[in-house]
């Protein structure tokens, strides 16, 4: 998987995309807006059940009071905690569809570094061009054509 100038590559297909609002950086730091350049392991999927099927039998559902922590002076920082959780944090059962679907990056996980940047998600976009806050947004049906199809090997490379 290989994002391009022109989308995000896998398979033989390319997918028009959104990235970050701060484009790509080799030096991301936490709340910069960027996507991280680098090749990237897959490390996880997650899914709403209430929304939709397991789109891989690998992937764990998103259920109520899920949130992931950014917020780097707690140790649970670029993890996924669970509310109540008094700390920054990204709610991941959202009212919106964006994370129906997601799938974890391994960027700054599992050890990770404090200020460098929470979580890289791929998820759903909230329109063509609209960007995101350092994931990868693609349309709603091709992330779920991309989902099922990614293997343990599968790497995301942002050049």
């Amino acid at each position: 998987m290989v994002l391009t100038p022109t989308g995000l590559r896998f398979l033989g297909q390319t997918f028009p995309c959104t990235i970050g609002r701060g484009g790509i950086r080799r030096k991301k730091r936490e709340g910069d807006g960027a996507t991280p350049r680098g090749v990237h392991r897959l490390v996880g999927m997650l899914y709403r059940p209430d929304r939709m099927a397991r789109p891989a039998d690998w992937a764990l559902p998103i259920r109520p009071g899920d949130l992931w922590s950014d917020d780097p002076r707690h140790e649970d920082y670029n993890l996924m905690v669970r509310a109540p959780y008094p700390h920054s944090h990204e709610r991941l059962r959202r009212a919106d569809p964006l994370y129906d679907l997601v799938i974890l990056t391994d960027w700054n996980w599992p050890y990770p570094v404090k200020g460098r940047g929470s979580a890289i998600f791929i998820h759903q976009w909230r329109r063509p061009g609209f960007p995101t806050e350092g994931c990868i947004g693609l349309r709603r049906d091709h992330l779920h054509w991309i989902a099922p199809r990614i293997r343990y090997e599968t790497r995301l490379i942002v050049a």
